[in-house]
């Protein structure tokens, strides 16, 4: 391939196409227990999130709730990967060897957000949230008391969350949606001194916590028991007047290591009635929620 600006303006259209096809195509499950809110700039305000809307009778004055002395913002960050392709390469039309790893590109910058979400989950135990508490913590301040989403333990980590909601437990910021970029001039410096020209992808964005009532992790052993328990806890949870916040768990997110027990728990038909005397019984949680297995956990 002769190397001026039209071949490398159609250079670049065949590698963006591949790159959107791929990005098209990938998995991703942070839509699924995020709350996806555009951004556009610096940062969000969420401080409209930090009490659940529920209605009360209506007796005299309306009754408002004062959140000015709250502050729940989320700031973007920015992003990038990047990829060189040697001139050599171009000249001789090897371009082919180029295509997975743009493509691979465009998968990357898909599953980006996703691990943002894994590292919020994985980090709960100390990242604090709007309360100034781990977002998983036993202690969380409502009205004069604590509650709890957190079941304590030592084990591997497993968390129930409720995406039933508009409100999610966690939140990805959008500022700007991921795109191929590129710095392919003949007569840029790193083309003179270096033979290559530079593409990558890059966009604005942030993940963060939302509401700690809507997410519960544990580390006691993930068995049918406990998964009981961690259902009970959520569901249990109410608001500052005492009133039950409906909780409903429907997502079991678990790293790949705790795979084979959320299937037990969730999709087997009939489960193990007892240890010692063996036989078989109904699983009556099969169904109760969702299963999303996450790599990044482990």
């Amino acid at each position: 391939m002769i190397i001026n600006q039209a071949n490398l303006a159609n250079m670049y259209v065949a590698l963006n196409t591949i790159f959107n096809a791929a990005f098209e195509g990938a998995p991703s499950f942070h839509e699924q227990i995020a709350m996806v809110v555009p951004s556009s700039g610096r940062a969000n305000d969420y401080t409209f999130m930090l009490q659940f809307p529920m209605l009360q009778e209506w007796i005299g004055d309306r009754q408002i709730k004062n959140l000015a002395a709250s502050s729940f913002q989320i700031v973007n960050k920015d992003y990038e990967a990047t990829v060189e392709v040697d001139r050599n390469d171009i000249e001789d039309d090897q371009l082919g060897i180029y295509n997975p790893i743009v493509a691979e590109l465009g998968r990357a910058a898909k599953q980006h957000p996703d691990l943002l979400v894994a590292k919020l989950l994985a980090d709960g135990f100390t990242n604090t949230c709007y309360d100034g508490k781990p977002f998983f913590a036993v202690d969380h301040p409502v009205g004069a008391g604590v509650q709890s989403n957190f079941g304590g333990g030592s084990a591997t980590a497993w968390y129930l969350l409720d995406t039933t909601r508009a409100i999610r437990p966690f939140i990805f910021q959008r500022r700007s949606k991921p795109q191929l970029v590129r710095q392919d001039r003949p007569d840029e410096e790193q083309v003179f001194m270096r033979r290559k020209f530079r593409y990558g992808v890059d966009y604005r964005g942030a993940a963060g916590y939302g509401l700690w009532q809507l997410s519960y992790a544990s580390k006691q052993t993930l068995n049918a028991a406990n998964y009981a328990a961690a259902r009970t806890a959520m569901m249990a949870l109410k608001n500052e007047a005492g009133v039950p916040l409906g909780i409903r768990p429907s997502v079991l997110v678990v790293p790949p290591s705790l795979e084979t027990q959320a299937k037990e728990i969730l999709q087997a038909e009939m489960v193990l009635a007892d240890p010692v005397s063996g036989g078989t019984k109904t699983n009556i949680w099969r169904g109760t929620a969702d299963l999303l297995v996450v790599p990044w956990l482990e």
